[in-house]
């Protein structure tokens, strides 16, 4: 192998430490005319102007001053105030000005807020870090100017204010209802004049009403004995400022904290003690089986319920029998009703999807 190489050196061939010597040069001249990393670049900020000498300050100087300098600058190129011929706006166009009072705003926006501020300088500090740079920039142009836990609160704010004001509407809608059937209206006029409110004796002179006035009168007060003396379930209820979901949301540790107790309370009662169940334990089990809301069960009588108890429904197995009985006894209900009947007669004879001709 020696003689090979002393060969190869005297033929005018490189030996293996000037191959490698040349190698070293090529790549450090590679690297020298790589282009230098710069931290003003177009798309920046104020781009190739570095916004402190845009504004003629320097990175010393306070907001107070970086704002004094914005409003004279602001002044001078301001476009409403530019007049061609003026001292000082030689060779100066309308476009110019208007590109150097966009770069001096762009400046003060930079220099005024001290993160934005400090993410310039760390740029003109670094400029090698070139695409954290972008980020940081775009992070911060993209980031909403509001804070997002505001925009949220407003939002459900503004729910919670369409949830009850409709609640209200559909309460005062049902009341409207009551008051226009005869069966509730009548009972609520007896209750009204055993109180007294409708036999007041007629005024007379300066306090005496007119016949639209008395009527108004009656009405709101046979509204105000319907909402007293009718409870109103489901949909229609009395709106609760419980029930709107702001309340819900500022709500929910108290109801969370308060099911893990009761739940708690009932693995510990029932499950562990095998304690027996009481008359609101078997109503509970009884809704679950039933699949309804608390406010749907509740709206039920006391003697349907207490019927629930006497047929011990909170038993699964008697619960399935009474499930198949009421299937059973609305079938049958459905199979004498006329309006069934009418309506199964229409399905057959005229019902949807059914195709006929008519000669012309």
């Amino acid at each position: 192998m020696a003689t090979i190489t002393l060969r190869c050196s005297k033929n005018g061939d490189r030996s293996p430490v000037q191959s490698r010597w040349w190698i070293s040069v090529l790549l450090l001249w590679t690297i020298s005319s790589l282009p230098v990393a710069r931290a003003l670049v177009e798309g920046l900020y104020c781009g190739t102007e570095v916004c402190y000498d845009v504004l003629g300050v320097t990175r010393e100087s306070s907001k107070a001053e970086i704002a004094r300098a914005y409003r004279q600058l602001a002044r001078r190129y301001h476009p409403d105030r530019f007049r061609p011929g003026d001292p000082g706006s030689e060779g100066e166009t309308l476009e110019t000005i208007h590109q150097k009072f966009l770069l001096v705003a762009t400046a003060y926006e930079t220099l005024k807020d001290e993160e934005t501020r400090r993410d310039y300088d760390y740029m003109l500090d670094h400029p090698e870090e070139y695409y954290q740079h972008y980020y940081t920039y775009y992070r911060r142009q993209l980031t909403p100017k509001v804070d997002v836990r505001i925009v949220i609160l407003v939002t459900i704010c503004a729910i919670s204010i369409f949830q009850y004001y409709s609640w209200h509407s559909s309460y005062n809608e049902a009341i409207n209802c009551l008051a226009n059937v005869p069966k509730f209206r009548i009972q609520a006029t007896l209750i009204a004049k055993e109180q007294g409110l409708l036999n007041r004796t007629k005024e007379k002179g300066k306090n005496r009403r007119s016949k639209e006035e008395i009527r108004e009168q009656e009405e709101e007060v046979i509204r105000d004995i319907i909402k007293t003396k009718i409870d109103i379930k489901g949909g229609y209820q009395k709106p609760n400022l419980s029930d709107i979901l702001l309340c819900q949301i500022l709500l929910f540790p108290y109801y969370s904290i308060s099911y893990v107790i009761w739940y708690v309370s009932w693995v510990y009662h029932f499950t562990i003690c095998r304690e027996e169940y009481g008359d609101k334990e078997k109503l509970y089990i009884i809704r679950r089986c039933m699949k309804i809301s608390q406010s749907q069960f509740d709206s039920l009588d006391e003697i349907t319920r207490q019927s629930f108890l006497e047929k011990q429904l909170w038993i699964k197995e008697n619960y399935e029998l009474y499930k198949v009985e009421q299937e059973e006894e609305m079938k049958a209900k459905m199979a004498t009703d006329p309006k069934m009947k009418r309506y199964r007669r229409w399905r057959k004879n005229e019902g949807p999807g059914r195709l006929t001709f008519i000669d012309d």
